[in-house]
């Protein structure tokens, strides 16, 4: 994967190297030529120094290309409109954003933007959020033993049920959305094309519904 990273502070120059011991090929933008010393000298990634915002910036970073990108630097403005114009203007199709202070959170609602906060999760959260944008988290607690992960069911499995995607003592669904309406279903309960489900897992759990919607 191609991924853009906007920030290299003590969280983007985390999740940067995290993404390239995974052979991803990672950009790190930062305006401040002195943040990429936040990285060690065996990087293998890109730096490019520069405003993110400004158009030739992008462009050097390869936007065009991506697949995903991190917005963490600790100004929330700045991240909330990187992150919309990567996904609106150059769609990139997975779009992380850091909130950095809880009360500009609205600002990234309006944005309808995947947020971490970063009191809460570290660059390990974000990598799962970017590789993993078919099961999204919405939900953390504790240390990330078990978490509410929401998806959608693809036109492959309508007809099959709910209790063939899960593993009973790793998994538990909780809602189902269908047309607009929320309910609580049943394990045989039939699925349909583009049903929502919001279910709480174990990490065992949530990669056994990766691996089943991977190959259906």
């Amino acid at each position: 994967m191609k991924i853009i990273i906007v920030g290299c502070g003590r969280l983007g120059s985390d999740l940067a190297v995290r993404l390239c011991k995974h052979g991803n090929d990672v950009v790190v933008i930062d305006q401040t030529a002195s943040a990429f010393n936040n990285l060690p000298s065996s990087f293998q990634g890109r730096l490019v120094e520069g405003e993110a915002l400004r158009e030739d910036v992008l462009h050097r970073a390869g936007i065009e290309k991506a697949d995903a990108l991190a917005a963490v630097t600790n100004i929330d403005a700045l991240n909330a409109v990187v992150a919309h114009l990567a996904r609106t203007i150059y769609h990139v199709p997975n779009v992380v954003a850091r909130n950095y202070d809880p009360q500009t959170q609205a600002l990234h609602e309006a944005f309808g933007l995947q947020t971490v906060s970063s009191t809460l999760w570290g660059s390990q959260r974000i990598e799962e959020l970017l590789y993993h944008s078919d099961v999204k988290v919405v939900f953390s607690a504790g240390n990330g033993e078990v978490d509410i992960y929401e998806f959608i069911i693809p036109e492959s499995w309508s007809g099959r049920k709910l209790q063939d995607f899960i593993i009973p003592e790793e998994t538990n669904v909780s809602i189902l959305t269908r047309a607009g309406k929320a309910i609580l279903p049943s394990p045989d309960m039939p699925l349909e094309c583009g049903d929502i489900v919001v279910v709480s897992a174990t990490q065992e759990g949530v990669e056994e519904i990766r691996r089943k919607l991977k190959s259906a």
